[in-house]
């Protein structure tokens, strides 16, 4: 492998070492760096173009990327864009536009300047509201990166009960951050609810919703025709089984959540009511 592509592998930057330990010489390296392709970061440190700002500037501060700013590392969910760079830096000394986390405690990421995950989280948990946290515990959760008890081992006493109650939030399964951030809305609000359940002749739904109600969360997927049809016909097959159907999306449940809630709790009460149509429909046939 060129060295050029091997700096693109690891999202061009590389220690020295790293570079020695590839099997790339210290004679191509200089080339390398004499010919224009890879620069000197600054000592022991060597960079591509195009390599990526965040990395960079954690090897510029001899730092780690942690909390939010290390989480696409990862896979994990987020909600919002942070301007700030999230580091654990050695110095702990204060830099413009560095949000600083304290001390990795366990094993980082293999070749990126990237805490390892466990850090990652339990920076976010005490530094992220409540929200944005627990989106990104659950994506770990979700792919089997490590599970609720351990971090909840690792927040220990009465100070950390805070924390501990985001972790409790945690589902066995979440398909997507809107599953987690309705679920723990809908809970709130004092409803019942019931996740990823096999409702006869419609198929698995997102929630269940004091088991009359199915809520349905949709990405972007569920905008392509053949989706849309699909639903359609499962709200048809949910309203013959004598359930109702809702449909939310992600501005609906990110951004306007107490909306979607009351509107799902309007719903229930018009139920409860028997406002769903004045007449009783009764299969025969017509009148004479």
């Amino acid at each position: 492998m060129d060295i050029v592509d091997f700096l693109r592998s690891r999202h061009g930057v590389a220690t020295t070492k790293t570079l020695y330990t590839a099997g790339f010489s210290r004679r191509a390296l200089a080339k390398a760096v004499g010919s224009g392709r890879v620069a000197r970061l600054h000592r022991g440190v060597y960079v591509s173009k195009g390599a990526d700002p965040d990395v960079v500037a954690a090897f510029r501060a001899n730092g780690k990327l942690t909390c939010v700013s290390a989480a696409r590392f990862y896979g994990l969910w987020t909600l919002h864009d942070v301007a700030d760079l999230h580091l654990s830096c050695g110095t702990g000394l204060a830099r413009r536009r560095i949000v600083h986390h304290g001390q990795c405690i366990h094993p980082d990421h293999p070749y990126l300047p990237v805490a390892g995950v466990a850090d990652v989280l339990l920076h976010a948990l005490r530094c992220r509201p409540e929200l944005e946290a627990l989106v990104m515990v659950q994506a770990a959760v979700s792919q089997a990166l490590l599970g609720p008890d351990f971090l909840r081992s690792k927040l220990p006493g009465n100070r950390n009960g805070r924390l501990r109650a985001i972790v409790d939030l945690v589902l066995p399964r979440a398909d997507s951050l809107l599953e987690v951030l309705a679920h723990t809305h809908f809970t709130r609000a004092g409803l019942e609810v019931q996740m990823h359940v096999d409702v006869p002749g419609v198929g698995e739904v997102d929630c269940l919703i004091e088991d009359c109600l199915i809520v349905e969360l949709d990405g972007e997927t569920h905008f392509e025709a053949k989706q849309v049809k699909k639903d359609h016909y499962r709200d048809n097959a949910s309203i013959r089984g004598g359930r109702l159907s809702l449909h939310y999306y992600y501005a609906d449940v990110v951004y306007h959540p107490q909306r979607m809630v009351d509107e799902v709790l309007e719903v229930l009460a018009n139920r409860e009511a028997g406002r769903f149509g004045p007449f009783r429909y009764i299969a025969g046939p017509p009148p004479s």
